[in-house]
Formats: structure tokens, sequence, C-alpha cells
């Protein structure tokens, strides 16, 4: 167990059976009344970002996480199926649990699993991808200082802005935390 009081930004507890992690967390002492913790959470099984409140002796249980390092390998009907880089064991995820991560993958990359009693409950990708532009309008000869963006397909039917100089076949480096264009990868 661990109390209101005790928790910082990065640890994973369970509230109303379902598994959160602080990602800001505020000891408030007001002038009248007694004290009490603000957090911001994220639900790691829906994604979704709340704001709680709650006396600082208040108890949760600490939720003990394995992250496994994990490559991607195909889709199956609506499954991911990804496999244990130590054992190959094969493990299927459903669209919801892979969440935002389905615009990065691709073939054989190699990510982290996040399992809460060896059941996986969000995924993480690496800060950066390499992915190829598989569709965009052609640069014009010469567009190389400006700022100006267009649009860009990538090979997973992930949409990005990329400079005008970019072209199809490219291949781009994108910051998986933001989903935006970084740089052009030298071939």
């Amino acid at each position: 167990m661990i109390s209101a009081n005790d928790l910082r930004a990065g640890v994973t507890f369970e509230l109303n059976g379902e598994l959160y992690v602080v990602i800001s967390f505020q000891h408030i002492k007001p002038g009248k009344g007694s004290p009490f913790v603000r957090l911001k959470i994220k639900s790691l099984e829906s994604g979704n970002v709340i704001e709680k409140t709650f006396r600082p002796e208040e108890k949760f249980k600490k939720a003990f996480l394995e992250r496994k390092t994990m490559q991607y390998l195909y889709r199956e009907g609506e499954n991911f199926v990804f496999m244990d880089m130590n054992t190959y064991d094969q493990v299927y995820l459903s669209p919801q649990e892979v969440g935002d991560a389905v615009n990065y993958l691709k073939d054989n990359l190699e990510l982290t699993i996040v399992f809460y009693q060896e059941r996986p409950v969000s995924v993480e990708l690496p800060t950066f991808v390499e992915l190829e532009v598989t569709h965009t309008e052609p640069g014009v000869k010469g567009d190389t200082a400006t700022t100006a963006m267009k649009p860009a397909i990538l090979e997973t039917g992930y949409k990005v802005n990329v400079p005008l100089f970019i072209n199809e076949g490219d291949v781009i480096k994108v910051d998986t935390r933001t989903g935006e264009y970084l740089e052009r990868v030298s071939k």
C-alpha cells in the first residue's frame, strides 16, 4: 500500500480496480482546512487523463509493472501480434490496447509492452521512429530554406506535415511523443 502523500510522478497505483500512473503531483496546505493532494493521473487502460484530489493519509494499492522488450510482427485481423525478444512468446493486442501507437507500427519495430499481473496494459514506443513517405505532393527545386509544410502519408498510413523538400520514397524521423516530423534520414 502507498499513501496519497507518497505518490510522485511516474508511480503507478490502483484506484477503483483501474490502473493509473501519476503525471503530476501537488501537495497543498490551504490556510484554513486540512491539507490535500492534487494529482493529474492517466489511466493505463483507457488513456484518459483526469485530475483528482485526495487526503494525504488515503491509501492505494501500489501497482508493480513489468516491462518487456517486444517486436511488432504483423496484424492478424483486428489484432496486432508482438513477440517477446527473449522467450519468442507471442502476444496479441487489440486496437484499444495499442492505442495511438498504431500510427508508428511497422514490421520488426522493437518497443516495450507494459504488463500488470501478466496482462498487457500499454505500449511504450521508442522516442523516434523512421518511416518512409508513401504519398506527398512533389517538392519544388529550391524549396529548402522555407518553413512551409505540406501533408505526407507515411508507410503506416499516418499523416504528418513535412517540409516542402520531402518527396515520396524519402525516409523521415518522427517524434512518437508529438507525432511531428523531425528530419530526413540519409539513405
